[in-house]
């Protein structure tokens, strides 16, 4: 890559000594994921470089119709991990073979955009992740074919925010990571460069 184009790609890092909190993994996204991304896909503008959005974690919580304290715990743990307290979805209709009444509690969600999304990517990738027993890597098939992905977490007590007198009861979680991507190609070297750790082929 040219140069001026790498100067362009790390023009809109802050400048340090401003007293401007950045976090450690966007600072890495501007200085060193973009002008990597601009070299291997040619792209000429820094705007079409792929970003991340926002990132969605939900937990289903199926026991919380009838247990209010299990949508309490969800509540307070997503909070802890996440730092931005989640909403709580509700039963849209009823299901008469699941006893699902409209209006009944089922999970908790919360969006995570701008600086609270990257610092909880950072924990993911470099605290939480590394902590699953036998983790052998991140599938490379869960993209949804618009350059987002998607990854299931098979218990909260992954994440150092928590302990087991922090929760109720061990439950899983999705985390949904959009990007503007156009293609699942773009999106995995994305991910990849900013320390996600695929698995190579299946």
């Amino acid at each position: 890559m040219a140069r001026k184009e790498k100067d362009k790609a790390t023009q809109q890092v802050p400048a340090t000594g401003d007293g401007k909190y950045v976090p450690r993994l966007k600072m890495r996204y501007l200085q060193e994921v973009v002008p990597k991304l601009m070299e291997r896909f040619g792209y000429k503008n820094i705007m079409e470089v792929p970003r991340i959005t926002k990132v969605v974690i939900n937990v289903g919580v199926g026991d919380g119709k009838d247990d209010a304290r299990a949508i309490e715990s969800a509540v307070k743990e997503v909070s802890l991990i996440t730092g931005q307290r989640p909403i709580v979805k509700r039963a849209k209709r009823a299901i008469a073979g699941f006893r699902l009444r409209k209006g009944q509690p089922i999970a908790v969600t919360v969006t995570l955009r701008r600086d609270r999304m990257w610092e909880f990517l950072d924990r993911l990738i470099n605290a939480a992740l590394p902590r699953i027993r036998d983790f052998k890597g991140l599938s490379p098939n869960a993209f949804d074919g618009h350059g987002n992905y998607n990854l299931g977490i098979p218990e909260q007590l992954i994440f150092p925010e928590l302990t087991y007198d922090d929760i109720y009861k061990v439950r899983g979680m999705n985390i949904t990571v959009a990007t503007t991507a156009e293609t699942d190609e773009e999106a995995a070297v994305l991910l990849k460069e900013l320390g996600f750790p695929l698995r190579e082929g299946n």
